[in-house]
């Protein structure tokens, strides 16, 4: 093992920095040279790679987004530009590829395995949607991030009287909305897991007005419904002042939380190890505050669950 090459694919995640800091420094003080690819598999395919010097890294934890900057990629989904990824790494000498992302980033790492590259995956994504992992990259930043605009949307809806439906990211996943809900003391929380029944949260949301309380504040996955669409109905059903707040991209940026760069610093210098131990086909997370790795195929089967437990209380404690 003597070169190792580096990229952050698909959407940004706060911590992405962090695990590039931590697996360029680490391949360095073990004498490898570090290769980053600019802009994901799309550039890995048109050749963009380019050797990363250790000063390139140093203060790069503290900084959202990916300075190797990132983009999603409809080529490596075919076999021509798998080809040519492959062809690429092995004209620039790289030995072992590390790719910080989300699920579909970790299918090209998966791929490029199966055709002879030794590739680790980093779980780089807000959403959670990784169930191998307790928590990806990103995600407690995110849910930090949405928690702070819960308190200062119910600020202002409380000195309106109004209800907020705030819409969060979260396709298939609601762990951001169930996290930051319930951090944020949210009345409802909607998420794609779990079914709903919006005459019911209306005729819930009556009853607390009649009981004085003017002001609610609703969480929605995007996953689970659009907000604007939400806020449309309860508005016509009830005649209620309801206002739908998009937060999108929002979420994906921001200094990194503590959390955030630990886990990414963690699980960057394990991939590096794993690498130089001749270890491929091994995606990295954090299980019971241990960093762990296993086999991508294996993780990329597991189906995702969410906390049942937490939901089933907060909506016992709100009656919804």
């Amino acid at each position: 093992m003597r070169r190792i090459a580096i990229l952050t694919s698909g959407g940004d995640a706060p911590g992405m920095n962090a695990a590039i800091h931590a697996a360029v420094l680490t391949a360095k003080a073990n004498g490898l040279q570090v290769i980053g690819v600019y802009k994901g598999y799309a550039g890995l395919i048109e050749g963009r790679l380019a050797e990363i010097r250790s000063k390139q890294v140093r203060g790069i934890v503290n900084q959202g987004g990916t300075i190797l900057k990132t983009a999603r990629c409809a080529a490596m989904k075919t076999e021509e530009g798998q080809k040519q990824a492959v062809k690429v790494l092995e004209a620039f000498g790289v030995d072992g590829l590390i790719v910080i992302g989300g699920d579909g980033s970790f299918k090209g790492a998966q791929i490029l395995s199966h055709m002879g590259i030794p590739a680790i995956g980093l779980p780089g994504t807000i959403d959670n949607d990784l169930a191998y992992t307790e928590f990806t990259i990103g995600f407690d930043t995110a849910v930090n991030g949405v928690t702070d605009e819960i308190a200062k949307i119910r600020e202002t809806m409380l000195s309106h009287e109004r209800i907020g439906v705030i819409e969060v990211m979260g396709n298939k996943c609601g762990d951001i909305a169930l996290h930051a809900g319930v951090a944020g003391e949210a009345e409802y929380i909607l998420l794609p897991e779990v079914e709903f029944d919006v005459d019911a949260i209306c005729e819930s949301l009556q009853h607390r007005r009649i009981k004085g309380n003017m002001t609610s504040i609703i969480v929605i996955s995007e996953g689970a419904g659009k907000g604007e669409a939400l806020s449309n109905y309860i508005r016509a059903k009830t005649g209620f002042d309801v206002k739908a707040i998009v937060l999108g991209y929002v979420q994906r940026g921001g200094t990194p939380s503590a959390f955030d760069r630990y886990i990414a610093t963690k699980m960057g210098t394990r991939a590096v190890h794993l690498l130089m131990d001749g270890v491929g086909g091994r995606v990295v997370g954090i299980r019971q505050n241990q960093i762990v790795d296993m086999d991508i195929d294996e993780a990329l089967s597991m189906e995702n669950q969410f906390d049942q437990q937490m939901y089933d209380e907060h909506s016992v404690i709100y009656n919804y």
